[in-house]
């Protein structure tokens, strides 16, 4: 077995290959950029090598300098994790070469699957069920249209070289085909250097669920169930689970035995994943393979009980798998949320910055009977007063649970997301809360295109109602109770003028446009204590217990007797003197005033907020990379002004109406924060 790794990536795969290695009782080795010096892999890594600046290209792609860094430090062996070099087969050759071990496939493997036309045409050899299509390189749109008329519309056209949703268009028909072909052609030669482009049938109504396979260096490979990533957006997962609640005992026996058919046909040593569409009807055609470690594969290890870092380390050492396919389990049922550094209320735009609050659900795994572990686990590389950099994609963690079955595992992660406090940046979380809650996720009832269907004009905050608002409105005059309680203790206070708890509150609220909702509360103490009350709610009570101190921002206790994680603030959000309560996805800001202080709340005026109509300000934090007008310029709507770089993906800011330039207030190169002007409108 190795002494020493090195793990050439960074972020939450990076710490997840380190406590691997740590348990095999491996040295470990971090790489980090500029950007990562103070990164929690570092922290936990046994030792580090700086290998260049923040940018990626300049850093975590440079395969010399990560092989340097790994005969500097004695590393018998590298993990590429995922992303970055991970599925590069000149950098796994050159480690080979270099007589370092890739604790990965061989370079052979990735070749073979690393070219979409070449893997298809293997697939067909490998007797694997492939997509009707041309699987040769198309030259000119008129051929496209035939083609495609050959096949059958809807069709795909796709780069060979894709991925990530680049080089990928739909066409429904001949038009579509002819101008889908010339722009996909054109994004792939930008994007990868490689304007190869090929067309398939479209599987309406798809699901995308994958295969995990694990091969060893003397023959032996097998399938560990299937994972469920049809919850994407823009070709991106959210939500992944295992096992699928769609296929069939035979859909899932067959697509393993074509996974494996196509691993053994490549020679597969490692862990990879051989992805699938499926059809409504439980067709299934081979999409792609992985040939590395993927983002989701923890819902694979909750539910076999496997540790597939581990694995993969004693598949590179030269060992055989320690079973058969026989022996695969698939006990309960496993979910992983991807909890992002974005703003799903702003269109998903990155958020980067420091986090000056990071408290993660706690971890927990406990016996559900002799065999089974069911619980909590969270992967992430940041920390609580961390930085989450630009340079980077957006994961902040991955939020796994594990449960007995789906409608448990549903709920877990539902409370694990209550109780999962994010702060200084914006998360995706209450983006998750509303999947995790739609009907029709709940029931099963989904497909790769769920997300674009439901939420095709953005998300919005009342696309999370909650199922109990009293709930809320309770809850804030419990915690403002338990507040005032503490404040009427305090020492010193003037004779007659002291605090009073008081039992009878006004809880308001307030819309975007000023409107204010005033609710009657009463909220009475049992069992002799503060922290628990009666709260009743325009006549509905709500008997509440929680032992959760006070400055706390994850609230746990009862009500009516259920268990509830709730996050609670003071002076957080737009009013310093409101509560801001959040509890599955949904927010308020209350105001808990007495009733004479609500009856003077509402003379108050309403101040509307200042019109900022005549300004382009940065949504996000990020690199201007391109100012696209100039002072004096007239523009009209829709026309393009500005892009800022961040998070490796660019974001084209468009004109929302017609206008004429008056100012530009930044420049090309620089660094902008978030609402930041980039220029002004006459």
């Amino acid at each position: 077995m190795f002494k020493k790794i090195l793990i050439a990536n960074r972020g939450e795969i990076a710490c997840r290959v380190i406590a691997t290695a740590r348990k095999m009782g491996i040295q470990t080795v971090a790489v980090y950029s500029d950007a990562d010096k103070e990164s929690r892999h570092v922290e936990l890594a046994d030792e580090a090598v700086h290998i260049g600046a923040a940018p990626s290209r300049e850093s975590y792609l440079q395969a010399d300098r990560i092989i340097a860094a790994c005969k500097k430090t004695g590393a018998e062996a590298v993990h590429p994790g995922y992303g970055f070099l991970s599925e590069n087969e000149g950098f796994a050759r050159k480690v080979e070469e270099e007589g370092i071990v890739f604790i990965g496939p061989k370079h052979y493997s990735i070749a073979a699957m690393g070219d979409k036309i070449a893997s298809k045409k293997l697939a067909n050899e490998a007797k694997v069920n492939t997509i009707p299509g041309w699987n040769d390189a198309i030259e000119t749109p008129e051929a496209a249209v035939q083609i495609a008329k050959d096949i059958g519309y809807p069709v795909m056209i796709k780069a060979s070289a894709g991925g990530g949703g680049k080089g990928l268009r739909v066409a429904f028909n001949d038009k579509e085909a002819f101008e889908g072909f010339s722009s996909c052609r054109n994004e792939a030669r930008n994007s990868f250097g490689d304007d190869r482009v090929f067309i398939e049938k479209f599987v309406e109504e798809p699901r995308h669920i994958e295969i995990q396979v694990l091969g060893d260096a003397h023959g032996n490979v097998i399938y560990l169930n299937e994972r469920e990533c049809s919850i994407q957006r823009r070709h991106q997962k959210v939500i992944e689970e295992a096992p699928s609640p769609f296929i069939s005992e035979e859909t899932r026996r067959a697509m393993g035995e074509q996974a494996v058919a196509l691993a053994k046909a490549v020679k597969y040593q490692s862990a990879g994943t051989v992805e699938f569409v499926v059809g409504k009807d439980q067709s299934f055609y081979f999409l792609e393979m992985n040939t590395r470690l993927q983002v989701e594969h923890p819902v694979t290890e909750c539910i076999t009980g496997l540790d597939l870092v581990e694995l993969m380390i004693r598949v590179a050492a030269g060992e055989q798998l320690p079973l058969a396919q026989a022996d695969v389990q698939r006990n309960g049922w496993a979910i992983e949320c991807r909890i992002n550094a974005e703003d799903p209320f702003r269109n998903f735009l990155p958020s980067t910055g420091r986090l000056v609050r990071f408290e993660p659900p706690r971890e927990s795994m406990f016996a559900a009977d002799t065999e089974h572990l069911y619980g909590v686990r969270v992967d992430t590389g940041v920390y609580d007063g961390g930085e989450i950099p630009m340079y980077y994609d957006s994961m902040i963690a991955k939020l796994i649970v594990h449960g007995r079955d789906r409608a448990h595992a549903i709920a877990r992660m539902r409370e694990a997301l209550n109780g999962f406090v994010i702060r200084g940046v914006s998360s995706n979380i209450p983006f998750q809360a509303a999947l995790l809650a739609h009907p029709k996720f709940m029931a099963g009832d989904f497909n790769t295109g769920f997300i674009a269907e439901h939420y095709a004009e953005g998300f919005h905050a009342e696309d999370v109602p909650h199922r109990e608002p009293g709930f809320l409105i309770a809850l804030a005059a419990f915690m403002n109770r338990r507040y005032r309680a503490r404040a009427s203790r305090i020492s010193g206070q003037l004779e007659g003028h002291g605090v009073k708890i008081g039992e009878q509150f006004v809880v308001v609220t307030q819309e975007a446009n000023g409107t204010q909702h005033h609710s009657a509360v009463s909220v009475t103490d049992f069992e002799g204590s503060t922290g628990a009350s009666a709260v009743t709610v325009e006549g509905k009570t709500y008997q509440m217990v929680t032992r959760a101190p006070l400055g706390a921002v994850c609230v746990q206790g009862t009500v009516n007797g259920q268990p509830f994680t709730a996050q609670v603030e003071r002076g957080s959000g737009k009013n310093p003197l409101a509560l801001r309560i959040s509890h599955d996805g949904a927010q308020i800001e209350a105001m808990v005033l007495s009733p004479r202080g609500a009856g003077l709340l509402k003379l108050m005026p309403y101040k509307a907020p200042p019109d900022l109509s005549k300004f382009l300000m940065s949504p996000m934090p990020g690199l201007l990379v391109e100012v696209a007008v100039e002072p004096g310029q007239q523009v009209r709507a829709g026309e393009k002004l500005a892009v800022i770089e961040a998070m490796k993906m660019e974001n084209v800011l468009f004109a929302s109406q017609d206008g004429v330039v008056a100012q530009v207030r930044a420049g090309k190169g620089e660094s902008l924060a978030v609402d930041q002007v980039i220029m002004e409108f006459a």
